[in-house]
């Protein structure tokens, strides 16, 4: 038995399927399927049903059993390393998600403290919608993410991170009354927002439902640097992270617009799976709340 073979049985185990635990631990699927057989001629027990096709591998009675003790022992090590080198230099993969607002403005500060602590890892990132973000969570295909959340999903860890408070904004060249604007009136130009499979979209979709005014036309986008563009060339009037267009502001490229209602704050969290541990994943995470309370915005009215 080695310490191989019970991370390949507990990936297994997470993942449901030889080959998706095959590309988490970069070898191959005849490469698994070798250490599940030797854990198991070792044990002297069958850990998996392997009826064959494409769905999903399952646990067998005594692989249930026996999975939380492989889970402990992996965990176990981790914290042996970790204790015994606290200055030990994690290396690895980690695979980050990020949303896009994150992207705008701490993620680079971010980067490089993550960089200074651990200089051997290697990142990859995948920038996508809070709902894609989550998936990946949950299949493990990634290890991290800075999202909209909770997930609250018992297998995820949330840490909270920060709130964007967000402002309506529009070009001057729109040359707005200068006065208190009613939710009817800014509906005379394009809404200038998020993506329609996002909290922000639908919290903006139900207020102007209530009214009983015609519906905005929505302007959307999964890119808030299109957003942004758009807003700054007078295209219509848009809600943005208030730290994301400061500068915009600051210049007089953009002017803040007064209305009766303001979408809520953007609440994030950096999440990860628990199981199986994965110290980059923890660690990040935390550095991530540090790096993100530094850039807190506490006063924006």
């Amino acid at each position: 038995m080695n310490f191989k073979q019970l991370e390949t049985f507990v990936w297994v185990a997470t993942l449901g399927s030889f080959r998706k635990a095959a590309e988490r631990l970069f070898t191959t699927q005849p490469g698994i399927s070798t250490r599940i057989s030797g854990l198991e001629d070792e044990l002297g027990v069958k850990l998996f049903e392997r009826e064959g096709g494409p769905g999903p591998i399952s646990l067998t009675a005594k692989g249930k059993d026996l999975l939380p003790y492989a889970e402990k022992i992996i965990f176990m090590s981790e914290q042996l390393r970790k204790h015994a080198d606290t200055g030990a230099q994690l290396s690895g993969i980690l695979r980050l998600g990020v949303s896009e607002t994150v992207v705008h403005t701490w993620l680079p500060d971010f980067l490089r403290s993550l960089h200074r602590q651990m200089p051997n890892l290697d990142v990859e990132m995948t920038v996508d919608v809070t709902g894609n973000l989550r998936t990946g969570l949950l299949d493990r295909s990634l290890d991290l993410a800075f999202l909209m959340g909770p997930v609250s999903e018992p297998t995820v860890a949330d840490l909270p991170l920060c709130s964007f408070p967000l402002v309506w904004v529009a070009s001057p060249d729109l040359k707005l009354p200068e006065r208190m604007l009613y939710l009817e009136e800014l509906s005379e130009w394009p809404i200038i927002t998020y993506a329609r499979n996002t909290k922000p979209f639908a919290e903006l979709s139900q207020k102007f439902r209530e009214l009983d005014s015609l519906p905005p036309r929505f302007f959307t986008s999964s890119s808030l640097a299109a957003c942004r563009r758009l807003t700054l060339d007078g295209i219509g009037i848009s809600t943005l992270p208030y730290e994301m267009i400061t500068p915009a502001l600051d210049s007089g490229e953009l002017v803040r617009v007064r209305a009766i209602w303001t979408p809520s704050e953007l609440a994030f969290t950096a999440s990860y799976p628990v199981t199986p541990f994965n110290p980059l994943a923890e660690v990040a995470a935390k550095l991530a709340v540090t790096t993100a309370q530094q850039h807190q915005v506490t006063d924006y009215k």
